[in-house]
């Protein structure tokens, strides 16, 4: 086995199944909110599960009750502009990476799903949830457009009229109700979530890594297609960032 280091602070990594690396972000305090430093790690984490070695398949989870429910409003709040920046480049890594990353990830949505932890979620090549958790792109109900990748994914897995119904909204959705429109591959009881990814990284890892890398690939293409959507959806979030709407920031800090 190589000798390969993720070098991670906010996200556990480790071996559960031959072929098979488990990332569990790990600010469970916090409900697994990605403040700076794990906004970072998450940018690059698929570009070095590629780089791995000895990893076909990745699952990721969330430590604790929560997958991850978006940006740490506590530190959001006092990031200035230049930050703001930085991290809108590093959300085009992490939805760009995610997108052409070679080797398939399966996210394990054991709790709440929200924001960028959503954008992991849903983007990931199969998506196991806990059927009685909620999903949620709260972006309108905060002032922001909804950028970070709900306008390049939703429309393909649940149609244009759910995608517009949740997203325009910003109504939560439960896992269960989120199997039954395609928004995610599979809904389980809460016990089960991790222990099925597993199971089904573990069916991907035994077979040939090129026919399981290149057939996401062509998938994928649907993906590319919609990646100058994404990215006018992104530049419309961080316009609403900088010059957001006076009534909604006022709900949103009340």
């Amino acid at each position: 086995m190589a000798d390969f280091s993720y070098a991670f602070t906010n996200i556990l990594v480790n071996r559960p199944r031959p072929g098979v690396v488990l990332f569990t972000l790990n600010r469970p305090e916090r409900l697994n909110a990605t403040n700076a430093a794990l906004h970072t790690e998450l940018a690059s984490l698929t570009r070095r599960l590629d780089q791995d070695e000895d990893a076909r398949v990745g699952v990721i989870t969330g430590a604790g009750r929560a997958f991850c429910v978006g940006g740490d409003y506590a530190e959001v709040a006092d990031m200035s502009p230049e930050v703001r920046l930085r991290m809108m480049w590093e959300t085009v890594e992490l939805v760009s990476g995610l997108v052409e990353a070679r080797k398939p990830l399966i996210s394990a949505i054991n709790g709440p799903a929200a924001g960028a932890g959503l954008a992991i979620a849903l983007l990931a090549d199969i998506s196991i949830a806990n059927e009685t958790s909620y999903l949620s792109d709260g972006h309108t109900k905060i002032g922001l457009a909804a950028g970070d990748h709900a306008a390049l994914i939703w429309p393909l897995l649940c149609g244009m009229a759910k995608a517009k119904r949740y997203l325009l909204t910003a109504d939560k959705i439960t896992g269960r109700e989120a199997e039954r429109i395609g928004l995610v591959s599979e809904c389980v009881p809460a016990e089960r979530v991790l222990e099925r990814a597993l199971d089904l990284a573990a069916e991907l890892a035994d077979l040939s890594p090129s026919a399981v890398q290149l057939s996401k690939r062509a998938l994928n293409g649907w993906l590319r297609m919609a990646m100058p959507t994404f990215e006018s959806s992104l530049g419309y979030e961080m316009a609403t960032a900088f010059a957001p709407d006076p009534m909604h920031r006022a709900k949103a800090q009340g």
